[in-house]
C-alpha cells in the first residue's frame, strides 16, 4: 500500500492542471488532480494527466468538483485623446482614470501646447514650480505631464482624506487657498472648476447605475455597504463518503 501511495504521489507531482478537473481526496490525506475514473468492482480507476491510476475505492474519501471561474474580459481601449497615457498614469498613481481625463479636458482641452495667463504648461496646467518639482523636463510631453499631474493629484486625494471637491480646488487654487477658507474657495473659477469635474463623474456614475438595476446604492453613506449585502456562507462543507455515490463520470 505504501508503494502504491508513493507512486500516486509521483504522478500527481507530474500532473500538470487541465482546464477542467475534479479533484479525488484520499484517506492519506493527499488530494489528486484528475479528469475523469470509473470504477471496476472495488476498484477505481483515476485518470490524471499523463496516465491512470487504480486504487481501492475505500480509500477515497470523496470527490471534489474544482471551481472553474472565466477570465474577466480585457479592459476595452481607453476612449478619447491620449487614453493610453492617462491608463499608464492612473494604474501607476491609484488615481481614477475618469477622473485624470475630466480634469485634463477641464484645464487645457487635451491640448498638450496649452500654456494659460498663470504659466500653467501642458495638459494638465503644470505650474513651473509644480513641473520642477516632479522633475518634469519637457511640461509639453503628453507623457511626463499627464504622470505628473496625476501625482500631484493623488498627494492631494491623501492630503485631504479622498475628498474629491477639497483636492480638486486645491488643483485648481493652490492648497494654501482651501486652508485659508477651510473648504472650497469663494473664487467663481475654481467653484467653477469643482462642479464641472464632480457633476461629469456623477453623470458617469449614473449611467453606470443604470446598467445594474438589480443594486441599488440609494441610502448608503459613501463608501458604506451593508454587512449582508453580499453574505458568504462560510461553514464548512461535509463531504458525503465517496462510496455512497460512486460512479462513472461522464461530463
Amino acid at each position: 500500500m505504501k508503494r502504491a501511495m508513493l507512486m500516486i504521489a509521483a504522478l500527481a507531482a507530474l500532473a500538470a492542471p487541465a482546464s477542467r478537473a475534479d479533484y479525488a481526496v484520499l484517506r492519506s490525506g493527499l488530494r489528486l488532480h484528475i479528469t475523469g475514473y470509473e470504477t471496476s468492482g472495488d476498484r477505481v480507476r483515476l485518470t490524471v494527466n499523463g496516465g491512470v491510476i487504480e486504487v481501492p475505492a475505500d480509500s477515497i474519501l470523496s470527490i471534489e468538483r474544482e471551481d472553474v471561474f472565466p477570465a474577466n474580459p480585457p479592459d476595452p481601449p481607453p476612449a478619447g485623446p491620449f487614453g493610453n497615457l492617462i491608463r499608464a498614469a492612473a494604474e501607476k498613481h491609484g488615481v481614477d482614470e475618469k477622473l485624470i481625463g475630466h480634469v485634463i479636458a477641464v484645464e487645457s482641452n487635451f491640448n498638450p501646447r496649452a500654456v494659460s495667463r498663470k504659466r500653467a504648461l501642458g495638459l494638465m496646467q503644470l505650474l513651473p514650480r509644480t513641473a520642477v518639482r516632479f522633475s518634469v523636463a519637457d511640461a509639453f510631453d503628453p507623457a511626463q505631464n499627464i504622470d505628473a499631474g496625476t501625482r500631484y493629484l493623488k498627494e492631494l486625494l491623501d492630503r485631504y482624506s479622498g475628498n474629491l471637491p477639497l483636492a480638486l480646488a486645491a488643483y485648481n487654487a493652490g492648497p494654501e487657498m482651501v486652508e485659508r477658507y477651510r473648504g472650497v474657495p469663494p473664487f467663481p473659477e475654481t467653484q467653477k472648476y469643482v462642479r464641472q469635474i464632480t457633476a461629469r463623474l456623477a453623470q458617469e456614475k449614473s449611467a453606470a447605475n443604470k446598467l445594474l438595476p438589480g443594486i441599488s446604492t440609494a441610502g448608503f453613506a459613501a463608501g458604506s455597504v451593508p454587512a449582508d449585502l453580499f453574505r458568504v456562507d462560510s461553514s464548512p462543507a461535509v463531504a458525503s463518503p465517496f462510496q455512497t455515490d460512486l460512479r462513472r463520470r461522464t461530463d
